[in-house]
């Protein structure tokens, strides 16, 4: 039989048509049909044959994203007070990589862009900063409106105390000038922002608040962070002190939202070094003795603390830790906002992290709950506008810490009792810190705050060196080597801001981790395990391991290493050598002392080798000559958040 060609070579080429729009997604009419299929209906057929890909049912978090879940704009009442006029897009544009003028003409950019940004205005009096820029008369009219507005006019130094006068004030509960509709024209302008620069798979926003409850002076401030988008943020305004200083109303808050939308929030303890001995104790902001309910309460809404940021390190203190030779590491006096003294040595212990963490087991064990079993991030908290972290482009954290030859001295509170020692706290004091890095399988919100929520997190000063932390009771030195490293880790133990099950009979916890120093920074001095548990007293107690250090030094019988890795800071032309230390450092350690009965948490802090501190090129860059007493190198560090081993569980 003769066949038709010409009907053979038209099928033909319909044929061809038909596969070339299956093929590519085509133009058309089959295209479209195949565009507009519910998603079920665009999902890859079932497999017929065994995966050759490992990664399909990867599930586990294979990146770290770096970021901040606190830091200000000019919509912050206290950033508008000293002149700042940033707004939300300006922040946003600059972690994204641009270009922002800030208010001195000075332009910044940061070394390198963030994944993940929240942005934590002050609930108070957000968005008054454009009254005071305009005098709006209303403000004027009111005399302490009138007295912030001239201060902020004079000078940023006194746009700084016009700010502690309004920290202070709050504290009354009312507040002394009415802004309760620009605010919330600034909250609705702020959600539109975040909603705009919010790119999932390549930068994530946050939409955020800082609730600014200072009783008497003492920091309580929490930095408030939602997951959800514009939708169900929009329909809510911030909480503020002047709805409530008790921490449990916050909380409360926050259910209520949770209730309402079906989004869900979490709230980050910050700066607990200038409580005074309020953010971390064992009692309710009442003053009672707490319960199971309040710390269930309390750890159920916060699952982390802020351990690092620009007003001081607040991992430990030497005070507290007098064994510990890394704990006196950029250290503010302790004090309150309205005393602006030193804090006395008793309040110590509930204004840093490690003492909580060792609170929070005791706590556990008297009440069957742990009101502190929380995980380790880093703020930044400059009020400018921007990120500032790096050592070499630190820009301050307020209007008059920001780059000249003479802001090293500027004072921001008062003169201390000693002259020898130079201001309480000057813009010298304050350190280029601090990031959060996430571990994550996606960087969109809901992989960034799942990230959060579980605290699989850590701290940094600033940098952005890698860390790993597994735990487990099985595995073996060789798993370090394995190519399957991270898979093997997630299989048979947990990470960081996980939980240890009841140890099998006659195991040690054993701790696997990794470090790699930041591609731009430098090299690593050494890794050590945080021990902190309860002793059969039912006091807690604390012990450090050096677990890997580098350049061939030993770790002695006791778990330290006493020799130090050097220093190559050449301070006159704030520079640095990577001739020491080690790009990676790994440890495989059980723990020695390991009693199966006893409550305990590990964490990881990872030592950098010394480098020039913010103040160094300062010095080199305006040549100024600084006072003994203000340092010029700075030995930057990660803090992971802990693992916890609770008997019987």
């Amino acid at each position: 039989m003769k066949m038709n060609t010409r009907k053979h070579s038209a099928a033909r080429t319909r044929l061809a048509a038909m596969s070339l729009a299956l093929v590519t997604g085509g133009f058309g009419q089959l295209a479209m049909a195949q565009t507009d299929a519910p998603a079920a209906a665009r999902q890859p057929p079932a497999a017929v044959k065994p995966d050759y890909a490992p990664y399909p049912d990867q599930q586990f978090p294979n990146r770290v994203y770096w970021g901040v879940a606190h830091v200000h704009t000019g919509y912050s009442f206290d950033s508008g007070m000293f002149g700042v006029t940033t707004t939300p897009d300006d922040l946003f544009r600059v972690a994204t990589g641009g270009e922002v003028i800030l208010d001195n003409g000075t332009r910044f950019k940061q070394d390198r862009p963030l994944d993940w940004v929240s942005i934590t205005d002050h609930a108070e009096y957000m968005g008054i900063s454009d009254l005071l820029r305009v005098g709006d008369p209303a403000l004027l009219a009111n005399p302490q409106g009138k007295r912030w507005y001239e201060m902020s006019k004079e000078s940023p130094q006194k746009g700084v105390e016009a700010a502690i006068e309004a920290v202070v004030s709050m504290q009354t509960g009312k507040p002394v000038f009415d802004a309760s509709k620009i605010t919330a024209g600034a909250w609705a302008h702020a959600v539109s922002a975040c909603e705009k620069w919010n790119q999932p798979g390549v930068f994530t926003t946050l939409h955020g608040f800082e609730w600014t409850c200072a009783p008497g002076g003492n920091n309580l401030h929490r930095t408030v962070v939602f997951r959800d988008g514009g939708d169900r943020v929009g329909q809510v305004v911030p909480f503020s002190t002047f709805d409530s200083q008790d921490p449990a109303d916050l909380w409360t808050y926050m259910d209520a939202y949770a209730k309402k939308t079906g989004g869900q929030v979490l709230a980050i303890p910050h700066n607990g070094n200038m409580s005074n001995g309020q953010m971390y104790d064992a009692e309710t902001f009442d003053g009672k003795p707490m319960d199971r309910a309040y710390a269930e309460f309390r750890a159920s809404h916060e699952p982390l603390f802020e351990a690092t940021q620009i007003k001081g390190d607040g991992e430990a203190h030497p005070y507290l830790s007098p064994n510990d030779e890394f704990a006196d590491f950029e250290k503010w006096w302790d004090m309150n906002f309205q005393k602006m003294e030193p804090a006395d040595k008793s309040t110590l212990n509930a204004n840093y992290v490690r003492s909580a963490l060792k609170t929070g087991l005791e706590l556990q064990a008297a009440l069957g709950a742990n009101p502190y079993k929380s995980g380790l991030i880093g703020g930044n908290d400059a009020h400018l506008g921007v990120v500032t972290t790096p050592e070499d482009n630190f820009f301050g954290e307020f209007a008059n810490g920001l780059p000249s030859p003479e802001r090293w001295k500027t004072p921001l509170v008062m003169k201390h009792n000693d002259p020898k020692q130079g201001p309480l706290v000057s813009v010298w004091g304050e350190q280029a810190a601090g990031l959060g890095g996430v571990w994550a399988r996606e960087n969109t919100r809901e992989g960034i705050w799942d990230a959060l929520k579980r605290k699989e997190c850590y701290a940094t000063t600033g940098d952005r060196p890698t860390v790993r932390l597994f735990a487990g009771w099985d595995f073996a030195k060789a798993d370090l080597d394995r190519a399957d490293y991270v898979a093997n880790g997630y299989a048979h133990g947990v990470p960081m801001g996980g939980d240890l099950a009841a140890a099998p009979a006659g195991k040690q916890p054993v701790f696997l981790v990794y470090a790699m120093r930041d591609p731009d920074g430098p090299n690593l001095d050494r890794i050590q395990v945080i021990k902190g548990w309860l002793g059969k007293d039912g006091k807690a107690q604390e012990r450090i391991f050096d677990v890997a250090v580098s350049g061939g030094r030993k770790i002695g019988r006791d778990g330290r290493c006493k020799t130090s890795v050097g220093n190559t800071v050449d301070v006159p032309n704030a520079t640095y050598s990577n001739s020491i230390g080690a790009p990676t450092l790994s440890a495989f350690w059980k723990d020695p002392e390991f009693d199966a009965g006893q409550l305990a948490f590990y964490y990881v802090r990872v030592i950098q080798i010394p480098s020039p501190r913010w103040t160094a090129y300062d010095a080199k860059r305006y040549g100024v000559t600084m006072p003994d007493y203000v340092p010029m190198t700075v030995t930057d560090r990660a803090y992971t958040s802990p693992v916890w081993y609770t008997p019987g569980t």
